[in-house]
């Protein structure tokens, strides 16, 4: 005897998973192919399946498959134009579900369930897929602080958008590559309108004449850390060599000085040892008289 479709759905509520089939990751926005696969090599009669896809916990109808159509509008309005079964794979023992345009809200156990009429309606397959989701954060962006007087703290602001799942936060200090300690920054992670996290954190560091730091967000799900790196350079670090330029300029002042009488002292005995070779000599021979 047929079962309403209302009976079967209370009867398959009543079942359990028994079969782990995999776990399937895809990402958001992405169109992503659930397995659930007979073992075996027959053939099927289309007429002579039943089969539903459903959320493990919820019992949500994703999409079925009845007999001649003999029931509709029984999926959950979330998944109603994206879920569809392949009639001709069907036909060789293959009831995937094919899933379009992957959201956050996706992220579920699914449940494969196909019977046979000709066996009373005896389950033949149960499969459970687990789908992960995930999305790609964008580039962090770390802006600089405001020119800061000495003494006072640094606050760099980083900001990363449109990720999935939570992501891990983390600053990195760039000159020997340590990580900071994490109660120095705040992160504020939130939900946007198209169920993506978006990230805020503000790092908060005692002054220091030049900071380069990198701010770190990383998705676990996808293996992914992506960096976003800041230099900060206060007036005082760019003019740290100052005090010595005028120390050089006045040394070399004073070696040019020398350089020049010690050239003029040069000349001068020069002339002089020319002079006395050049001119003859006259004797004093006392006083003479003039007519």
């Amino acid at each position: 005897m047929l079962l309403s479709p209302g009976l079967l759905l209370l009867l398959l509520s009543g079942l359990q998973a028994v079969i782990e089939a995999e776990e399937v990751r895809a990402l958001v926005g992405s169109d992503v192919k659930l397995s659930c696969v007979y073992p075996g090599t027959d053939r099927f009669d289309l007429d002579d399946l039943f089969v539903y896809w459903q959320v493990s916990e919820s019992n949500a109808v994703v999409t079925y498959y009845l007999p001649e159509n003999s029931s509709t509008g029984l999926e959950d309005s979330h998944y109603k134009n994206r879920a569809h079964l392949s009639l001709d794979s069907m036909q060789q023992g293959d009831f995937s579900l094919h899933l379009r345009n992957v959201t956050p809200q996706d992220e579920q156990k699914f449940k494969c369930l196909v019977f046979r009429k000709s066996l009373e309606l005896g389950r033949i397959l149960e499969a459970v897929v687990t789908l992960h989701v995930a999305a790609n954060y964008s580039m962090p962006v770390v802006s600089t602080p405001s020119r800061p007087s000495a003494e006072q703290e640094l606050t760099f602001t980083c900001v990363s958008t449109d990720g999935y799942p939570r992501p891990s936060v983390y600053w990195i200090n760039k000159t020997d590559n340590s990580q900071l300690d994490q109660a120095l920054h705040n992160d504020t992670v939130s939900l946007n309108q198209r169920g993506l996290y978006d990230v805020v954190s503000v790092l908060r560091i005692p002054w220091a004449p030049s900071v380069n730091v990198g701010c770190c967000i990383e998705n676990a799900l996808l293996h992914q850390n992506l960096t976003g790196t800041e230099t900060f350079i206060g007036p005082e670090a760019m003019v740290t060599d100052s005090p010595a330029r005028p120390h050089q300029a006045g040394s070399a002042a004073v070696l040019s000085a020398l350089a020049v009488l010690l050239a003029v002292v040069i000349v001068a005995v020069a002339t002089g040892c020319l002079c006395r070779t050049r001119c003859p000599r006259r004797s004093y021979t006392g006083a003479r008289f003039v007519r």
